[in-house]
């Protein structure tokens, strides 16, 4: 199976991907009609579609269909059906943030730094539990730009006008308590009871020694697959800093992380130097996630 899926895929091959992950997300909704649920599985839908295209964008997957796969996995895997509004808008606006930090155009992605901090803010609206972002974008320009202060007012002030435009709105609607949520640094307690996630150990190990195997060959790396691996694995601490503190029980947090981890593992898998540990460990990530998947109906404890 690693074979079929390490083949170089096509024009055709996101489309078909597309179709099935509607497939899923129809699926998964076709007994919920409610209208907040269908918003959130469009969104859902759209912001997962997006990141098919991101794979293009970061271009560490070789063009083959082990990376495209082992992400619908994910995503089948993960998606719970009833997916949080803000799960939604995070997955959505968190590709698109992808889409314009990884853009071959320098002056694109310098004047898009306004653009990125709107959506920064309007993803904080629907869960400011994704803060950690902000940070990344912040490191991001840090480490890429050679003016930072420039793209650092861009950020602000695209951050201020949602803002300011959320503040008026809830003006005018004569919305003037403050939400407890908006400030979410109170009462943070670790995860100490982990149930289903046991069973993602297995992956939690593979992705581990990846990112061990990419620094101890790191010299051997071109100067843009180290550029880019480095911005997917800051991108993921984000997204850890965000699970870590507030997942609890919300196993489709873990959405966030599926595109990061889909990249590095196929990664991982293309360069295991024995055909043998690319099936096995192609096979244990599939089983991993479907009895994940199965745990989630069924208590196996």
């Amino acid at each position: 199976m690693f074979r079929l899926l390490s083949k170089e895929s096509n024009i055709f091959s996101v489309p078909v991907y597309i179709g099935v992950l509607l497939l899923i997300v129809i699926s998964f909704n076709f007994l919920d009609f409610n209208t907040l649920g269908l918003i959130s599985a469009a969104v859902t839908f759209g912001g997962v579609a997006l990141g098919y295209f991101c794979f293009n964008a970061i271009a560490l997957n070789y063009q083959t269909h082990l990376p495209l796969f082992l992400y619908t996995v994910f995503v089948f895997a993960l998606y719970p059906g009833d997916l949080d509004i803000g799960i939604a808008v995070a997955l959505f606006t968190n590709s698109i943030i992808i889409l314009l930090l990884t853009n071959d155009d320098v002056s694109v992605r310098n004047y898009s730094y306004i653009l990125v901090g709107a959506i920064l803010a309007f993803n904080f609206i629907f869960l400011p539990t994704t803060w950690p972002m902000t940070i990344f974008v912040i490191f991001h320009i840090i480490g890429t730009s050679d003016r930072i202060g420039l793209h650092m007012f861009r950020l602000l002030f695209g951050i201020a006008l949602v803002i300011l435009s959320y503040l008026g709105i809830a003006y005018f609607f004569n919305l003037n308590s403050f939400n407890p949520a908006y400030f979410p640094f109170k009462g943070l307690k670790l995860m100490t009871k982990f149930d289903n996630l046991y069973w993602l150990a297995p992956i939690l190990l593979l992705l581990i020694h990846a990112v061990m195997d990419h620094f101890r060959n790191f010299n051997r790396k071109s100067p843009t697959s180290r550029f880019k691996y480095t911005f997917l694995l800051v991108f993921s601490l984000a997204q850890l800093i965000t699970i870590i503190l507030y997942m609890g029980k919300t196993y489709e947090y873990l959405l966030l992380l599926a595109l990061p981890a889909s990249i590095i593992l196929s990664r991982m898998l293309r360069f295991s130097k024995k055909y043998w540990m690319q099936e096995v460990g192609l096979w244990v990530i599939i089983a991993c996630l479907i009895i994940f998947k199965l745990s989630t109906y069924f208590n196996f404890y």
